[in-house]
């Protein structure tokens, strides 16, 4: 159960993580409200999927993505620090964050339904 409601958590941060990759393609600029509800249903997510860790709950591909989900939770935490102290934001690192994000949902996914 922990595994499936944390994907719906990642699927919404995922959903507001375009809108925000988005906005920031066609005007170069984010809602900081848009961002940190972003960041708050990921960090949900993380600790759901922590404490199922914790608790024996995942797989071996659900630990893989907990580690893979920690690693873009820091490229948001440098995208959040740039965004505060320069306003710009390295294209690059947003690639890279999304696509981490990305692999560890399916990773997460994948080793969901090997538990269920």
């Amino acid at each position: 159960m922990f595994i499936i409601i944390a994907l719906v958590i990642f699927a919404i941060a995922a959903i507001i993580g375009l809108i925000l990759a988005g906005m920031y393609a066609k005007q170069g600029k984010l809602s900081l409200g848009l961002a940190a509800l972003h960041g708050l249903f990921a960090a949900a997510g993380l600790i759901l999927l922590l404490v199922a860790a914790i608790h024996g709950k995942t797989s071996n591909l659900g630990i893989a993505a907990l580690v893979i989900f920690a690693a873009a939770a820091i490229g948001g935490f440098i995208l959040l620090f740039n965004h505060l102290t320069k306003g710009k934001l390295p294209r690059a690192l947003i690639a890279v964050h999304a696509v981490a994000a990305i692999v560890a949902f399916i990773i997460l996914l994948l080793g969901g339904l090997q538990t269920a």
